[in-house]
């Protein structure tokens, strides 16, 4: 009798030992279930909020708010910017309220500006870079005759602190901008081109005098 209660007893804590050893395990294999599924929910997290941060950095426009004002055009034909031009770097693409911009909140790294010619239109928040450093930006549309196109090409490329690339958002065959100023000319024969260049290049209108045209973006 007493033997067989014993054994009853034995079985009954065997059982108990194994139902504690199965509920740990359980335990167990739920915190890890948990930490594994917490884990995928802050790495969706963060990658959400990354590709949300990069996507408003390098596709959504921002108003370049601290630009205002507009074009007064003296007796030269030279447009000046009356007004405020915002200087603030920025990651994201920036909405401008003339083309070629003249000035305003840009990217940090600016287009090479040392007689660069681009033959693809570049990115206007680099380019204004250019012009804060005191370079002169030489554009052109489709309607530009490409004897002149050539001309003014090799003109930029013996020219320090300019550069040249196609714009064919532009309204006018030739523009010539600088910082806070602008000008539309008929080819590289036009005197204007020269005075121009001699007034802007490094002129006192640059917000950054002496600082690189070399170092930057090349393409």
């Amino acid at each position: 009798m007493g033997s067989a209660k014993k054994n009853t007893s034995a079985a009954r804590k065997a059982r108990i030992e194994e139902m504690r050893r199965a509920e740990q395990s359980r335990e167990r294999r739920n915190r890890i279930l948990t930490i594994t599924a917490s884990t995928l929910v802050v790495a969706a997290l963060v990658a959400g909020t990354v590709f949300l941060v990069q996507s408003q950095s390098d596709d959504d426009p921002a108003a370049d708010a601290k630009t205002s004002g507009s074009f007064v055009t003296g007796a030269d034909g030279v447009k000046t910017w009356k007004g405020t031009l915002g200087r603030t770097h920025v990651a994201k693409t920036v909405t401008y309220p003339v083309e070629p911009p003249v000035g305003g909140d840009h990217n940090q790294v600016w287009m090479n500006c040392n007689g660069d010619v681009y033959t693809e239109a570049l990115k206007n928040v680099n380019a204004v870079h250019s012009l804060e450093h005191g370079a002169v930006w030489v554009t052109y549309n489709s309607k530009a005759p490409k004897a002149e196109v050539d001309a003014l090409a090799a003109k930029v490329k013996k020219t320090p602190y300019t550069l040249m690339s196609p714009d064919d958002k532009q309204a006018d065959p030739i523009m010539l901008t600088a910082w806070g100023a602008q000008r539309t000319v008929t080819g590289a024969s036009d005197p204007n081109v020269d005075t121009f260049f001699q007034k802007y290049v490094q002129g006192e209108q640059t917000p950054e005098p002496g600082a690189a045209c070399t170092g930057g973006l090349s393409k």
